[in-house]
C-alpha cells in the first residue's frame, strides 16, 4: 500500500516533465547543454511558456517586439505569426521605449553592473564572471549604445514581472532559443 503514494507521485511528475512549456531546464556551465532531472538536476517551474501565436503587425519578419505591458517579447516570423515568450521588464521609474538594434551577442556574459546601478546598490560586485550564479544568465543581446540588454536570468520566478533595472529579462532556456534565431543587427522594438 505505501508504493501507491510514491506511484501517483511519480507519474504526476513524469507527466509534468513531459508537458510542454512546464519545464525549463538548467544549462551546464561547461558543456552549455541542458540538463534535466535524469543527471540529477531539478527542472525550474516555467512561468510563461513559449508559444508560436497568431502576430499581425507591420514589422517585419525577423523583428523582435517587446511589450512592456504585456510582459511579452515577440520574434516576428513571416505569415502573421511570432514566436512568443515571457519575460520581465524594468520597474516603475526603469520602463522605457523605443527601437534599437542589437550590437553584441554574447554566451553566458560577464557582468559589470554600471556606475548607475552601483550608485543605487553600492553592495553589488563590481564584476561577476559568466555562469549560472551570474544575473545576465546564459546568453546577452546588447541594445545599441544604451545600458540595456535582452538577457537570461537565474531567477525564473520574476519572469513575467516587472522587477529590472531596464533590461529584459528572459528565462534561459528562452534566451538561447531567442540567441539561436537573431543576429547583430537585428531591429528590437519597445513598446508599453
Amino acid at each position: 500500500m505505501r508504493r501507491l503514494p510514491a506511484l501517483f507521485a511519480g507519474l504526476a511528475c513524469m507527466a509534468a516533465l513531459s508537458s510542454p512549456g512546464l519545464a525549463a531546464w538548467d544549462i551546464d556551465p561547461f558543456t552549455r547543454q541542458p540538463v534535466g532531472p535524469s543527471q540529477g538536476m531539478v527542472p525550474q517551474a516555467a512561468a510563461i511558456p513559449r508559444e508560436l501565436v497568431d502576430f499581425r503587425s507591420r514589422y517585419a519578419p525577423g523583428t523582435v517586439v517587446v511589450s512592456t505591458s504585456e510582459r511579452r517579447l515577440y520574434y516576428v516570423l513571416p505569415n502573421g505569426q511570432a514566436i512568443r515568450y515571457g519575460v520581465g521588464v524594468g520597474r516603475p521609474g526603469f520602463t522605457w521605449s523605443g527601437t534599437k538594434t542589437i550590437t553584441m551577442k554574447r554566451e553566458w556574459p560577464d557582468w559589470r553592473p554600471p556606475a548607475q546601478m552601483l550608485r543605487r546598490r553600492p553592495d553589488l560586485p563590481r564584476h561577476m564572471k559568466g555562469g549560472l550564479d551570474n544575473p545576465l544568465g546564459a546568453r546577452a543581446l546588447y541594445l545599441g549604445s544604451s545600458l540595456y540588454r535582452i538577457h537570461g536570468s537565474n531567477e525564473p520566478e520574476s519572469i513575467g514581472q516587472a522587477v529590472s533595472s531596464g533590461c529584459i529579462r528572459m528565462l534561459n532556456d528562452d534566451v538561447v532559443d531567442l540567441y539561436q534565431r537573431v543576429r547583430v543587427g537585428t531591429r528590437v522594438v519597445v513598446v508599453r
